[in-house]
């Protein structure tokens, strides 16, 4: 090969970088709940193999554009819910949603815990059929280990809106807030516990 004639050879190749980027990208599957501060089930999510990314934001209302305002305010119907990103080679929907039935208490009405408001409520959000009947099944299958009817709200999922930058990894960069040593903390060590096989290494 002459001097530099590998060069090229550098489109080519980027090229096929970028393909196998994008195959490997597609094959991540996505996932959109809620159940209670998306503090909380962001964190609980985070511990999952499999899981790359969960996003806290909001959906199921009605305005375009919420803001943490907006939602605490009543006036948009949306909750406070999470995006997890997951590879399915790694961890099932299934298991994810029967995950989330652990991670929350979904007979509550009106709120989580002393978190209290429509924005907290339990909801699944599906982005297709296949994501509606498991979610359907998951949810009759839970309903035989509670002893009071499941309020989980099982919907369409129209739009995810992003929340706030301050909101994106709370439990991760302030472990030492009170809402995340007196609440967050112990839910994982519990979720941990009785969950190890989801406890990433």
């Amino acid at each position: 090969m002459k001097p530099l004639a590998w060069l090229t050879l550098v489109p080519a190749l980027l090229a096929a970088f970028s393909s196998m980027s994008s195959a490997a990208e597609s094959k991540l599957a996505s996932l959109v709940l809620g159940g209670g501060c998306f503090w909380c089930t962001e964190a609980a999510y985070e511990i999952v193999p499999g899981v790359k990314a969960v996003v806290s934001g909001y959906s199921g209302g009605k305005e375009p554009n919420p803001t943490y305002k907006d939602i605490t305010s009543h006036r948009t119907g949306h909750a406070e819910v999470i995006r997890i990103d997951y590879d399915p080679a790694v961890v099932s929907l299934e298991a994810l949603l029967d995950y989330f039935w652990q991670v929350h208490n979904p007979t509550q009405v009106g709120g989580q815990g002393n978190d209290h408001g429509p924005q907290y409520r339990s909801i699944i959000l599906y982005a297709d059929e296949a994501q509606k009947t498991a979610a359907m099944k998951s949810r009759v299958q839970a309903s035989q280990e509670f002893r009071d009817p499941i309020t989980t709200e099982i919907v369409p999922l129209v739009k995810f809106w992003s929340a706030e930058d301050y909101h994106q990894d709370y439990f991760a960069k302030n472990p030492h807030a009170g809402y995340c040593s007196f609440v967050i903390a112990p839910k994982i060590k519990k979720l941990k516990s009785q969950a190890p096989v989801l406890q990433k290494k």
